[in-house]
């Protein structure tokens, strides 16, 4: 009774007075909706058609979602397009490769330049000519892709040869920087198996994208900037002509295909930590590039659409031929709970209707979210073959 006393005896004869369209500069009562000279409490924020309320997404895990903003400005941009790599010709000048990048006006000028749109012209074209192939499926193999692939199975035997060391610590094994030492002291040697004479000074230039794409060695992590690293080597590759574009087939499903089972293994048996990964929001914690090249694979496929991801019998049966569906399943390995708690950006893309939409999505993404983004970026390469220009 006193608080329906206390109540009434702050209302201003709210039932006489008409309703104003603005909101009182007062309280409003709980109970009734009049005006009332109790303080009022914090203005939620009040949305019309111009600015519509966010989109609700479930609290899942600590993580950051992805800046909507971003997400707007990314599907707006236009396709990266694929672009034929420029064969370097003598008089070579090799040099050790430095770090440029420190601002984001440096990530600018590199996507500005010719060596930016080539780099990211060669990824796509890698991409195109995986599309609508299986991983099985014969393709031209020249002896240097061979080499290729025989110097990533000696990367994977040395795992064998150095097993991780019995420690505390979940992430991190310290045996990593074993096998990474070895592999930075055999990194010219490696190289020489496959150049040709007249390009054996190229070592000095290429020795460091290769030996920086299978992690850090200080840190025990691995993400998407070791991973371009990779596609940096193989670009090198390119623009010596070593690697040609008849070859680029055999570099997505033999290469490529390579080095992901041995950087999985490398993940899983060293316990490497993800290199900023973006937690549960990420599309995955380690790579990217395999969904693009996964994607292009699937385009125009008869009965395997994007939904498809979530058939367990087409993940069992397919997950051998073609790379999307295997990153699917590892994913749904190392990770524990319902597909759309932890992984809700792939749980997301499954909702694309068709796989050509989902492979210009990732290339863009792929641009902003990878090779326009400064702590990645930061740690790039720029000698004679990839030029700061």
């Amino acid at each position: 009774m006193e608080e329906e006393s206390h109540h009434q005896h702050h209302h201003h004869e709210h039932q006489n007075s008409p309703q104003s369209q603005s909101p009182p500069t007062t309280g409003t009562c709980c109970k009734c909706g009049g005006p009332t000279t109790f303080a009022p409490p914090p203005v939620s924020p009040s949305f019309s058609e111009i600015s519509p309320p966010p989109t609700y997404r479930p609290i899942r895990a600590p993580a950051i979602p992805p800046d909507p903003n971003s997400q707007r400005a990314i599907m707006l941009a236009p396709v990266p397009q694929a672009q034929h790599v420029p064969i370097a010709s003598p008089p070579f000048h090799f040099q050790i490769p430095i770090k440029r990048i420190q601002t984001p006006d440096d990530i600018r000028r590199f996507h500005d330049s010719d060596s930016g749109k080539n780099f990211v012209g060669f990824i796509v074209a890698l991409s195109e000519s995986f599309r609508c192939r299986k991983i099985s499926d014969p393709c031209h193999q020249s002896e240097t892709t061979n080499t290729i692939v025989s110097i990533l199975e000696t990367l994977t035997q040395w795992i064998d040869e150095i097993p991780p060391a019995q420690q505390a610590a979940r992430y991190g094994n310290i045996a990593y920087r074993t096998w990474h030492e070895r592999l930075v002291n055999s990194g010219e040697s490696l190289m020489f198996r496959f150049l040709p004479e007249n390009l054996r000074d190229a070592t000095v230039e290429i020795v460091p994208y290769f030996s920086d794409s299978f992690g850090n060695s200080s840190r025990i992590d691995y993400g998407t900037g070791h991973e371009t690293n990779f596609a940096a080597w193989l670009y090198c590759l390119a623009r010596l002509g070593v690697i040609g574009e008849e070859d680029y087939q055999a570099v997505v499903s033999r290469v490529f295909v390579k080095y992901l089972d041995l950087m999985r293994k490398l993940q899983l048996v060293y316990c490497l930590e993800p290199a900023g990964s973006h937690g549960v929001w990420g599309l995955d914690d380690y790579h990217f590039l395999p969904f693009i090249f996964g994607s292009s694979q699937l385009i125009d496929h008869k009965y395997m659409k994007p939904k498809s991801i979530h058939n367990r019998d087409i993940l069992d049966n397919f997950s051998n031929e073609y790379l999307y569906l295997g990153c699917v399943c590892f994913v749904m390995k190392v990770k524990k709970g319902h597909f759309a708690e932890h992984s809700p950006m792939l749980d997301d893309i499954s909702g694309v209707p068709n796989w050509k939409k989902v492979n210009s999505g990732l290339l863009k993404m792929y641009k902003a979210e990878v090779l326009e983004k400064v702590p990645i970026m930061q740690h790039f390469l720029f000698g004679s073959l990839i030029k700061w220009e």
